[in-house]
């Protein structure tokens, strides 16, 4: 049983023009964390989680989730 936290945190935080550090004096953390929490390296506290989610106004299953995200633009559009 895998315990990987997979997240959006990269795609929200370009998305909206925000850097690393904007993100972390935003929620309090380590610039660093912040890199750590994208690559997937680190795995968000429940109340670190909810306040990237609130931070990003998004409900926390947005962000986070235990099975991959399905890539962007990866699948076939049917007309």
């Amino acid at each position: 049983m895998s315990e990987t936290i997979y997240n959006r945190i990269a795609m929200l935080r370009a998305e909206r023009g925000i850097s690393r550090r904007e993100l972390a004096e935003a929620l309090g953390v380590h610039y660093q964390t912040v890199g750590y929490l994208e690559r997937g390296e680190y795995s968000p506290s429940l109340y670190l989680a909810l306040r990237i989610a609130e931070y990003f106004e998004v409900p926390v299953e947005v962000i986070f989730s235990t099975a991959p995200f399905p890539r962007i633009g990866g699948a076939e559009r049917t007309a």
